[in-house]
């Protein structure tokens, strides 16, 4: 009996082992899920819009008098960026290369989206190694219709909105192939004053407004 009294005991401790392994191993699972779907799986989803979003049309002017200098009639490039975002870190080498490749017909501005931290314009500028505005103001964001980063305005030399969107189709943008951005300064600096965007290119991805995080 005593050896029947053991043998149970042995094999009870040998389930319990199995089940706690087995939960352990589940709780280690659900994390590397949940870890996974916040660091990447939820960047390739269309970033939701907020609530109460104001739509704002192609060909709307857009006042941004004291915020940027029209003066020079050339037109402008405005990046909406946040310093914490995945996507707009990534997306930082894209951008710097169409202000080198365009600055001569382009103006270009740099929006910070998510101030949660005390940035200046100097160490803005210091990560792009531009020398472009920055600013620190949601309600550009808003005028333009914006509710993500990054994300790319065009507008065109009267400061009517030509181009609100992704620079490409990556969840990071960063594919060079789909040059949404670039293919948009194109148009405009071409005369194209009926520019037909792909789908994709109008579809926010990124980090949400108001706090532009996922």
């Amino acid at each position: 009996m005593k050896t029947s009294s053991n043998f149970k005991k042995s094999f009870y401790k040998i389930r319990l082992k199995k089940l706690f392994l087995f939960s352990w191993l589940t709780i280690l699972f659900a994390g590397i899920c949940l870890l996974f779907w916040n660091n990447e799986l939820v960047y390739s989803l269309p970033t939701p819009l907020p609530d109460n979003y104001k739509s704002v049309s192609i060909g709307t002017h857009i006042d941004l008098a004291g915020k940027l200098n029209f003066s020079d009639g050339k037109p402008y490039l405005i990046h909406f960026f946040n310093p914490d975002c995945p996507c707009s870190k990534f997306n930082m080498p894209h951008f710097k290369s169409l202000v080198n490749q365009y600055s001569d017909k382009m103006n270009f501005a740099i929006v910070v989206i998510n101030k949660d931290k005390d940035y200046t314009s100097e160490e803005i500028q210091n990560r792009f190694g531009l020398t472009v505005p920055v600013l620190f103001d949601k309600s550009i964001a808003i005028s333009c219709g914006v509710y993500s980063t990054p994300q790319a305005v065009i507008l065109d030399r009267n400061q009517q909105l030509y181009y609100r969107g992704n620079y490409n189709k990556s969840r990071y943008c960063t594919d060079a192939k789909s040059d949404f951005a670039q293919a948009a300064i194109d148009s405009l600096l071409n005369n194209n004053s009926n520019p037909m965007f792909s789908p994709l290119a109008l579809k926010a991805y990124g980090c949400t407004l108001p706090d532009c995080k996922k």
